[in-house]
């Protein structure tokens, strides 16, 4: 239980932005808790629940090894420690928010997190290889998702509805 209440700690003080990445590089690469498509069928059960995605799957994780223990251990490392961190920032924030420079470094940082998100997504859709759907349909699906929502600015349960309804129907009729 302490290995896992110190990797969702450390996983939490990394994970400003772009989370996904290193998400899936401590839990399936380095740490071999899930393979790569338990991964991705967990994260997207944990981005349809409410609440931050990575709080969601830190609980998920917690409670498939250790049960309700290890869901409220798995929380507190994602919650405690960072929770200071944050505190600590906001403070820093307020008192340096108008300095040129440090508006640089954040936009900066904003770019970063944009790549390893989309660097993330990349690596994830070598998955799509054990989906039941053919590639060119999750393909498309992916596209219409990121256009409807980057582009078109929809809100994402609608989205999740008009696609994610559709690409169930569709891979269990081709499981059937």
């Amino acid at each position: 239980m302490s290995a896992l209440f110190l990797a969702f700690t450390l996983l939490a003080l990394q994970g400003f932005g772009g989370v996904l990445a290193v998400v899936q590089r401590e839990l399936v690469e380095r740490r071999g808790w899930l393979s790569q498509e338990e991964f991705v069928e967990d994260w997207a059960v944990a981005q349809i629940m409410p609440g931050p995605n990575v709080v969601n799957l830190s609980m998920m994780i917690g409670a498939r090894y250790f049960g309700l223990r290890g869901a409220l251990v798995a929380l507190a490392g994602m919650l405690a420690l960072p929770l200071l961190v944050v505190l600590l920032l906001a403070t820093l924030h307020a008192r340096f928010a108008g300095n040129p420079q440090v508006a640089g470094a954040l936009r900066g940082m904003a770019a970063v997190s944009a790549g390893l998100i989309a660097a993330a997504g990349l690596k994830l859709s070598l998955a799509l290889k054990r989906n039941p759907l053919p590639l060119p349909w999750c393909v498309l699906l992916c596209a219409l998702g990121f256009m409807l929502v980057a582009l078109l600015k929809l809100p994402l349960v609608l989205v999740l509805l008009g696609l994610g309804g559709p690409g169930c129907v569709l891979a269990w009729r081709r499981l059937a």
